[in-house]
């Protein structure tokens, strides 16, 4: 059995888990989500914990309660305080701004790049420089930012772009003479 499948999910007060079929949903202070459990994983809930077991002795049996329970567990952490990850943008002129649903950036071309961002996902910039992304979903909060890094990833020699606010980016040489 998987390690991370052991340690069951404990769910805090206010934070309701309903099993239709091979669908869990997970409704909170925050909203709800759902996902479709995969066949291999069979999931019970007494007394306010969810256990995940593998359904048979197959490896990839074992290996998909561990993913099932991390995704189930990243939905009640989403719905009770939500994610958060925060970009930063290095360079002259690099600046953003968000109106509402778009965020308006400025990343050195000739032209500003607008980013229509998903529903369920905000973004608030507290500077020019820094933008601030919360979501409950996880997966969709850290696919919203690697879009964003993706306008303009960090680059080795001066280090200017969008990176991740804990990023650290390696620096090269300068060509010598």
């Amino acid at each position: 059995m998987s390690r991370i499948a052991k340690n069951p999910v404990n769910l805090p007060s206010g934070v309701e888990v309903k099993q239709d079929d091979r669908l869990i949903t997970v409704k909170g202070s925050k909203g709800s989500l759902s996902v479709a459990v995969n066949p291999k994983v069979i999931v019970s809930q007494q007394d306010g914990v969810l256990t995940f077991t593998a359904a048979d002795d197959a490896q990839i049996s074992k290996a998909q309660s561990g993913t099932m329970r991390s995704i189930v567990n990243n939905m009640v952490v989403g719905v009770t305080d939500g994610f958060e990850r925060k970009l930063q943008l290095v360079g002259v002129g690099y600046r953003a701004q968000a109106q509402g649903t778009k965020l308006n950036l400025t990343l050195g071309f000739s032209h500003p790049v607008e980013y229509q961002l998903p529903e369920g996902v905000s973004a608030e910039t507290p500077s020019q420089t820094e933008i601030v992304l919360k979501a409950t979903d996880k997966q969709l909060l850290g696919q919203v930012a690697a879009e964003i890094r993706g306008f303009r990833p960090p680059e080795p020699y001066k280090g200017k772009g969008v990176r991740y606010a804990d990023e650290q980016v390696r620096r090269k040489e300068a060509k010598k003479k």
